[in-house]
């Protein structure tokens, strides 16, 4: 057989939460558009989801095949149809969530053993699968979801272990042997690295580690230009076989496609447009803290105060439901901004709204999804950090590419103790939306934004990477 033009057969497993499937379905989409055979393994309530995006789109004709496993909620105590993270609202919900994915095991090993793909792309919470494959002669590739960025700044900590160095939460110190001087404190360490109590997820996230070294590669939701000292530092010093083949938001930027991503969106697109429309170019400022954040009344009622002061536009996505009494908006406030603030209650179509022209910031959480699809749109952002890697990335969008300020978010996973003032909102805000700092944010950002698209051009540094790992898995056949 030819390995050159073998059709490779490539199956997606992507965690259940959309933040995690978003993007691997981008990715399965794009495999798609370059010939390959693509399968994506999901549940049955995450699979309509899935399939309403896969459905929207062209692949030159090749059709997407979704494969259905059980996810066993009732196993652990979760409610029946629990079977996406962002439902769980509770600490112990969290943990069980992720003890039920451990469990997945024997369903993944029946689908490897009857099809045989090429290749199967995991997430980085399923390192089970990475000797399952082996079983079957099958590379497992990593797929994190994050950047090169807090890739490194991750496996630094870990390695050193810094934050054991200070002598209060507070005190920043260098995370050692990275490109740049990079500084954070012991308390916007991640709480899983530092907790000596073995939860459900801890155990997971360690097991995620120890497999990095057995794994075939990763592949990156990034581009070359973004963070050219980072890819190097990962695949270089770190010994880390990696591709960088995004933004994969790209891959869809069609205006129908962008709104199929995730859930349904909570206002029409057409509405949602023509207010934006009726705008100046970069004068409006979008605010959106992810599918997983939750902030507190008192914490929104301060956004609410500060969004007010500045007397900017802006789009607020909040996940709440309209109701009569709505304490955490000021007396008035929705009278107040007519015209000038839109608040979408729920899902918003993200995309869509950040490569508008009236666009002008971007207040967001820095999950990796956000974070570079205000790249990819040439925005400069308002950095709000609150778990994950989000510490990290907000490091890169700040203190590295600097088309960022931060609003001064302190602890990891809050837990109450972060409240940000409305001051310190309007501060931020303002920085990077009027005057001489933020127009050279914006010129920064609008050059990234440009990069990024040539990344994905035939010939630009995403695509030729592309064609790397087709051909590095052909030559294993």
């Amino acid at each position: 057989m030819d390995a050159k033009n073998t059709q490779l057969r490539i199956f997606f497993f992507p965690f259940m939460a959309q933040g995690h499937s978003i993007p691997t379905t981008d990715m399965a989409k794009l495999f798609a558009s370059r010939g390959a055979d693509v399968a994506i393994i999901t549940t049955p309530l995450n699979a309509p989801l899935i399939a309403k995006s896969i459905n929207k789109s062209d692949h030159s004709g090749r059709e997407i095949e979704l494969l259905i496993i059980n996810f066993p909620s009732q196993a652990v105590g979760l409610p029946d149809g629990c079977e996406s993270l962002d439902l769980a609202r509770s600490p112990e919900m969290f943990n069980s969530f992720f003890r039920a994915t451990t469990m997945l095991g024997p369903q993944i090993d029946q689908i490897l053993d009857q099809h045989r793909p090429h290749c199967l792309v995991a997430d980085t919470f399923f390192p089970w699968t990475t000797d399952l494959a082996a079983k079957y002669g099958i590379p497992r590739v990593v797929f994190h979801g994050t950047c090169f960025f807090s890739l490194c700044a991750a496996a630094s900590i870990i390695a050193n272990r810094p934050y054991k160095n200070v002598s209060s939460e507070l005190e920043p110190f260098v995370i050692p042997n990275l490109p740049d001087e990079i500084k954070l404190t012991r308390s916007q360490v991640p709480g899983y690295l530092k907790e000596e109590i073995e939860t459900d997820f801890i155990k997971l996230y360690w097991a995620s580690k120890e497999v990095e070294s057995r794994c075939y590669g990763f592949l990156i939701n990034s581009f070359y230009e973004l963070e050219p000292a980072y890819a190097d530092y990962y695949r270089n010093v770190l010994r880390r076989r990696a591709w960088h083949i995004g933004p994969l938001s790209l891959y869809s930027n069609v205006g129908e496609d962008n709104v199929q991503r995730g859930s349904s969106s909570s206002i029409d697109e057409h509405q949602c447009l023509q207010w934006l429309d009726s705008k100046n170019p970069d004068s409006v400022l979008y605010v959106s803290f992810g599918t997983l954040a939750s902030l507190t009344d008192s914490q929104l009622l301060e956004i609410a105060e500060g969004l007010e002061a500045t007397g900017q536009n802006f789009i607020w996505v909040v996940k709440k439901e309209k109701s009569d009494q709505e304490e955490w908006l000021p007396e008035g406030f929705e009278k107040r901004i007519e015209g000038r603030g839109l608040i979408i209650r729920g899902w918003a179509p993200q995309v869509l709204i950040l490569e508008h022209r009236s666009i002008g910031g971007f207040v967001t959480h820095c999950g990796w999804n956000s974070a570079l699809e205000g790249v990819t749109a040439g925005i400069p952002m308002v950095t709000w950090p609150n778990s994950a890697e989000q510490f990290y990335n907000e490091k890169l969008i700040t203190d590295v590419l600097r088309i960022g300020v931060g609003v001064g978010a302190l602890y990891w996973g809050r837990a109450g103790k972060d409240e940000i003032k409305s001051e310190a909102i309007a501060k931020a805000v303002s920085q990077v939306m009027v005057g001489e700092e933020a127009e050279g944010m914006r010129r920064r950002a609008k050059a990234l934004g440009i990069q990024a698209r040539k990344a994905i051009e035939e010939g630009g540094s995403s695509s030729s990477d592309l064609n790397a790992f087709f051909e590095n898995l052909r030559s294993r056949i």
